[in-house]
């Protein structure tokens, strides 16, 4: 009797310890997947620039330069962008009477990457892609979100076609303006922001910029002859930065000695065909904010690197498709964009940072 129950003590505390051992495992499997996402946003937070490289600065007038460098996490893959697509006829972009929603329509092959801040001419009156977006192979017709950057129109303009829209050749081009659209998320803010712009580029090119035909008109105005002919020194400087680098993969800049912003993508090929446009927009921003006999203070690559850090808070996310997903953090210096692609694994596509 005594060896059974000794048998039957032993039995019971083995399957205790089995029980208790299944228990630890369900408990710290349950762990990991309730929490893995947590730790997987921070550890992308913490190490977002882990990989990244700098180089520079390049300074012209008041306007520093720095390069990032890093792998490809998209091979085997490219895009069109807007502007490529547009000219080559491979998208068409609708009017849809609508201030804040355009349509858009991928006769291509190939996908379309539209960025944030594409300014689109035509139409009613011209407009900005609000949000970054990836528009399919042999699309249909898909709604995209816009803000007006030409308040005083609102019917065909000249020769051109208002059912549509022909080009993509400039982008937002103030910081402010950038924040008004996807931060504030403000046509208002947009609007508000465009005259500022005129007006500084008008004061700082000593001519209105303002054009006869539309004079609110933010596209005209980056395509008035002065301010081309004042941003071609800047463009001129920087224009070959990339040249002989095949490893780079956004940049950052800084105006009057501080940092303003950085795009950074997820494939150096992009970051190519979208530098003259980026680069365009950045010349015209440090025209706007130039200041005559001051000599801007140098910028460090310590404060770039801290730049590139990013506000420490958890992301938010958002679906703008059921494809791209984007997640954004924000502090009280620093309002940092990820534009994220399903398809490719939910992979980042696009950083953006903004200083506030």
């Amino acid at each position: 009797m005594h060896q059974s129950q000794r048998s039957l003590t032993l039995l019971s505390l083995l399957v205790a310890i089995t029980a208790s051992l299944v228990l630890c495992k369900l408990i710290i499997g349950a762990t990991a997947q309730d929490g893995g996402r947590s730790r997987t946003s921070t550890r992308s937070q913490a190490e977002q620039n882990d990989n990244y490289r700098i180089s520079g600065p390049y300074t012209h007038k008041n306007l520093t330069i720095f390069l990032v460098h890093g792998k490809d996490l998209i091979t085997g893959h490219s895009f069109l962008t807007l502007q490529e697509a547009l000219a080559q006829k491979k998208v068409i972009l609708y009017e849809t009477k609508d201030v804040n929603e355009l349509a858009i329509r991928n006769l291509s092959n190939q996908d379309v990457y539209v960025q944030s801040g594409d300014i689109v001419r035509g139409g009613d009156q011209d407009r900005m892609i609000s949000t970054d977006f990836i528009v399919p192979p042999k699309s249909g017709r898909m709604p995209i979100a816009a803000f007006c950057v030409e308040s005083g129109r609102w019917s065909k303009r000249g020769n051109e076609v208002n059912a549509s829209f022909a080009s993509s050749e400039n982008s937002a081009s103030t910081r402010e303006l950038k924040l008004a659209a996807k931060s504030a998320n403000s046509q208002q803010a947009v609007w508000d922001n465009v005259a500022v712009a005129q007006d500084k580029l008008s004061r700082n090119v000593s001519t209105t910029v303002n054009a006869v035909v539309s004079r609110s008109s933010l596209e005209l105005s980056l395509e008035n002859g002065k301010v081309k002919e004042t941003s071609a020194a800047y463009i001129k400087f920087f224009a070959n930065l990339l040249r002989n680098k095949n490893d780079v993969i956004g940049y950052v800049f800084a105006i009057n000695g501080q940092v303003n912003s950085a795009d950074v993508y997820a494939s150096s090929a992009l970051f190519a065909k979208l530098w003259p446009k980026l680069l365009k927009a950045t010349a015209v921003e440090a025209i706007a904010e130039l200041e005559e006999n001051t000599k801007p203070a140098s910028v460090e690559e310590s404060t770039v690197t801290a730049f590139l850090t990013g506000p420490g808070k958890p992301a938010s996310e958002k679906d703008v498709t059921q494809r791209v997903r984007l997640l954004t953090r924000e502090d009280d210096a620093t309002i940092f964009f990820e534009t994220r692609d399903r398809q490719k694994k939910d992979a980042w596509i696009h950083r953006n940072y903004i200083k506030k």
